[in-house]
This record gives C-alpha cells, sequence and structure tokens, in this order.
C-alpha cells in the first residue's frame, strides 16, 4: 500500500480531443481517434516494478537555491522504490537556479511554471536571463495541467548522463499506479525561443519577422514563441526521460513531451526519450536546431510532428507505436491556407528505425503543407499489417523544385530508405495518386519497397538491414555524420541506448534499466 503525506493536487478530467491544424501549438493529428488512456484508480501496476534491495528513504529537507521564492517542502510521498522528499517548484524561477542530485528527494512542478519572464520577440536588453540547471539524476514530476515553460531570453542546462538521467514523470509513476497504457498524466515541457515561425497569430504579421509569434495552447497566461534571431539559445537538453505526458490544458488543446517552438540553433539536444504521451511524442514549432538520439516510444497521436517553419536535422531515431495505438510515425505541417509562408518547413532524417503500429491505419508516414522533407538512412517496418507506409499531400509537396526565392528546397527526397508495409504508398489529396509517390520514391538511391526486415529487439539492424547500401549524409548538412549501416541501431552504432532509457511492454532497450513504470533508484 502506497502512502502519500500532504496533499498533491491531482488534476483529473475526462479528456476528449478534436482536430485542430498547425496553427496550434498541439495538434491532435490527422484523421482517426485518439485514444487517452488513464488507468482506473485502483489498477494493480502491470508489469509489477522490479523490487529494490533497499527501499529509498527520505531527505531530511529541501536544498538552498538562488531564486528568492526557493522551494517548498511538501513532506513525503511514497511508493514501490520508497519514500521520498517532496520539493516543490516556485511558479516562476526569477533568478538563475540549481536542482541537485539529493538522495531520496523528488522536485515537483505544481501547475504552470516558468523559467524567467518572457522577453518578446527580441533581445532589448532587458531579458531576465534565467537559466535553471537540473543536475544528473534529478526526478521531477507533476500531474494534471503541470508544465514547464523555458520562456524567451531565458535557458535550461538539464543534462544528465548514461547512468544518471534526468526523468520529468507523472505523480502516478511515483505512486506505482501506472501500467503499459498510462499517459496523459502531466502537460510536458516546452521551449519557447526567438527563432522564426510562421501562421502568425497577429493578423498581417510577416512571417519569420518579430512580428510573427504564437501561442502556446492552452496556457491560462500568454507563453509565446518566435522571432527573427536564428541562432537564438533555449539552452540545453540531453540525457533527458519525459513520461506520461499530454494532459489537456483547456478545451481541446493538450502538450506532448517535449515542444520546441522558436528554438534557435543555439539550442542543443541530444538523447531525449519520449513515453508514452498521449498526444505527440515531440512536437516542434519553427525555429532552427539539431538533435541527435531521439527515442519516441508509445505516443498517441503522432510520433514527430513538425510544423510551422521548422527547419531541423536528425540522426539516429527511434520511433514505435504501442500496438493498436497512435496516429502517424511522421506528421510533417499541415495543409489550412499558409503553404506559402517562409521559412518554409525543411526536416531532414538520417538513420531512422520506425516502426508503426498504427491505432488508425490511415499512414505511416504524411508528409503535406508543401513542407521540404528528406529521409535517408532509414527503416519503416508496419506491424500492424495493413496501414500504408508513404502519403505525400499536394503536388507542390510531392514535386516542386529548388526555388531559393521562395525558400523551396525542391521535391520530398528518400535515399537508402526499406519499407516493409504491406501496402507501400496510398493515394492522397491534392491529386496526388499512389503511382505518383511510387514514382518520387524510386527517384531515390538505393531504395527498397520490397523489403523483409530481420530486426531484432523490434529496432536493432539484422542481415537484410546492414545489406542495404548506405547514403552519404554529409553533403547535406555538416550536422550528420557517415553511418556504417542504414537504421538506428547497428554494429558500432549500438551503445548510445545504453543507460539512460527505461523498458516497457512495447520495446526493451537496456536489460540493465529499470521498467517505465518505475522510478530508477541510485
Amino acid at each position: 500500500m502506497t502512502n502519500f503525506h500532504r496533499s498533491l493536487v491531482l488534476g483529473c478530467s475526462a479528456l476528449a480531443l478534436a482536430s485542430c491544424g498547425a496553427d496550434e501549438i498541439v495538434s491532435p493529428g490527422t484523421g482517426g481517434d485518439v485514444i487517452i488512456n488513464n488507468p482506473p484508480a485502483t489498477a494493480t501496476p502491470t508489469p509489477t516494478p522490479t523490487p529494490t534491495s533497499t527501499l529509498v528513504t527520505p531527505a531530511a529537507g529541501c536544498p538552498t537555491i538562488s531564486d528568492p521564492v526557493g522551494l517548498t517542502d511538501d513532506n513525503t510521498i511514497s511508493g514501490p522504490t520508497g519514500e521520498y522528499r517532496v520539493c516543490t517548484l516556485p511558479a516562476r524561477f526569477t533568478a538563475s537556479s540549481t536542482l541537485p542530485y539529493v538522495e531520496g528527494l523528488l522536485y515537483r512542478i505544481n501547475g504552470r511554471v516558468d523559467v524567467g519572464t518572457d522577453g518578446g520577440a527580441a533581445d532589448t536588453g532587458a531579458d531576465t536571463d534565467v537559466e535553471l540547471t537540473i543536475e544528473p539524476g534529478v526526478i521531477l514530476f507533476s500531474s494534471g495541467s503541470g508544465w514547464l515553460n523555458v520562456n524567451r531570453g531565458n535557458t535550461i542546462d538539464a543534462n544528465g548522463t548514461a547512468d544518471r538521467p534526468i526523468v520529468f514523470t507523472s505523480r502516478d509513476n511515483v505512486l506505482g499506479l501506472n501500467n503499459a497504457n498510462s499517459s496523459g498524466q502531466w502537460g510536458g515541457v516546452v521551449l519557447s525561443g526567438r527563432a522564426p515561425v510562421t501562421d502568425c497569430i497577429a493578423p498581417g504579421a510577416t512571417p519569420g519577422t518579430t512580428a510573427c509569434e504564437r501561442q502556446v495552447e492552452g496556457a491560462a497566461q500568454p507563453a509565446l514563441f518566435g522571432g527573427a534571431t536564428v541562432d537564438d539559445s533555449s539552452g540545453s537538453m540531453s540525457y533527458v526521460q519525459i513520461r506520461y505526458s499530454g494532459f489537456v490544458l483547456s478545451g481541446d488543446s493538450e502538450l506532448q513531451a517535449l515542444t520546441t517552438g522558436g528554438t534557435g540553433t543555439g539550442t542543443q539536444l541530444s538523447n531525449i526519450m519520449s513515453y508514452n504521451s498521449s498526444d505527440d511524442g515531440v512536437e516542434f514549432f519553427g525555429g532552427q536546431f539539431n538533435l541527435r538520439n531521439l527515442i519516441v516510444v508509445g505516443a498517441e497521436d503522432d510520433s514527430l510532428d513538425t510544423d510551422t517553419g521548422v527547419k531541423v536535422d536528425m540522426q539516429n531515431v527511434i520511433a514505435i507505436q504501442r500496438p493498436g495505438v497512435g496516429d502517424t510515425i511522421i506528421e510533417a505541417d499541415s495543409s489550412n491556407g499558409l503553404e506559402e509562408d517562409t521559412p518554409r518547413q525543411n526536416t531532414r532524417i538520417s538513420n531512422a528505425t520506425f516502426i508503426a503500429n498504427s491505432g488508425t491505419g490511415d499512414q505511416a508516414i504524411r508528409i503535406r503543407g508543401f513542407a521540404d522533407y528528406t529521409i535517408v538512412n532509414s527503416i519503416l517496418v508496419d506491424n500492424e499489417g495493413s496501414t500504408p507506409c508513404l502519403r505525400i499531400d499536394n503536388t507542390e509537396t510531392l514535386n516542386r523544385a529548388a526555388n531559393a526565392a521562395i525558400d523551396e528546397a525542391g521535391p520530398v527526397v528518400f535515399n537508402s530508405f526499406a519499407l516493409d508495409c504491406s501496402v507501400d504508398f496510398r493515394d492522397s489529396s491534392g491529386g496526388v495518386t499512389a503511382a505518383q509517390i511510387e514514382t518520387r520514391f524510386n527517384a531515390g538511391s538505393n531504395n527498397d519497397a520490397d523489403f523483409t526486415n530481420t530486426l531484432t529487439m523490434g529496432f536493432v539492424n539484422g542481415s537484410n538491414e546492414d545489406g542495404v547500401a548506405v547514403f552519404d549524409p554529409t553533403g547535406i548538412s555538416s550536422f550528420f555524420q557517415l553511418p556504417t549501416s542504414i537504421g538506428a541501431v547497428y554494429a558500432g552504432n549500438d551503445s548510445w541506448i545504453q543507460g539512460w532509457t527505461c523498458n516497457s511492454a512495447t520495446v526493451t532497450f537496456d536489460a540493465a534499466v529499470s521498467d517505465c513504470t518505475s522510478l530508477p533508484v541510485y
């Protein structure tokens, strides 16, 4: 039996999702029903977390931090791994502060927590310049409408290590109430920056300028992002898990595990794991940055959602849907009448392993909204059995020639991309047929739409994957490294998943780490 000392607020509501477009910070999907599975109050944890030899005992008190409000000692909370001191964060950090790792201590995000005060679309010299530093091994939890927002002109330094990741999770996870289908139990993490975005909220504003801003939808108070500073920095995050996110903040608006809005090239992101988000695994709204080593497991809408002019390069990406749950693996932009806004989205991915188990069966990958998109050295497997691999909407998205004047990079690009689906291509809106998509796919080098996967553990290359010729991505971007195989995990590139992840009924990454239903104990 678990004990919870002193009341922690848990927001509970019936979560209803409706479709929304790219002009929103949240996007429940491209079609079909999105199901959020909150466990009943009497649920028995499944699987039962592995017991620890020694239960955690609570820290004596909360540490002193630089912020003048400081941390609030909210007594203790108990679960299967032991009893912890609860230290609640201030509603707003007004001074740069460090959350140290303390054995037997958890940090609580109570409602919206802001890092600094929004400094506006341009740096006028009046920024609060607050940096929130989170040490390796720190665990933060929340419930209901709790979420963390890093405002423009402020930064986060959340860098765990392979053996001590930083974990953002839910109150129910602490209490041991979660099972393999738990989700949507708190908001998530939002990075709000000053890099260019499109689909402006102000009528008549010019996209990509300081006049073009967007709102984190569902926030009770304004939470804005966007500007014209391409090299803006929201800080750095690495070796971070974000579990059970996606609570509906208001109406039909919910967050995902990690949301970036106008995040610039000064931001450093790597080794990020999103687990069981009730909306998207990650969603990127505008901005320009790179991301290496991304894992998305169990997202109930899209695993990777990219919107409103984002320019992002990603290498080593694993996205695995829970069986019968989720919409697409990739949703790229929206068709909403703003397709010609610039900057135009340009997402480029090398070395991904995508495992589709769609609950909607519409398509595994959907690219639309005149977005530019490149996928190389990657594998897509449909385990659901009838979901088409690839859908591309609008002839402009599929075939438009490069044109720098309108920030158009050219047609969608596929090289060394292997598809293992019973249906490879599907007819799309905007007059695009499956045959036309197949023609574009075949225009690339070393693509295979008749591939038979030999993956082990659900994501590790076998002989067939290693037999596909590699495309050199370094000519696309200096960010990319030349791989020796396609896919995200192969011999010589298999250690990056070890130590900092968590396991689940969906996928086991590392026998040495805890199940996602349990907290790690050091």
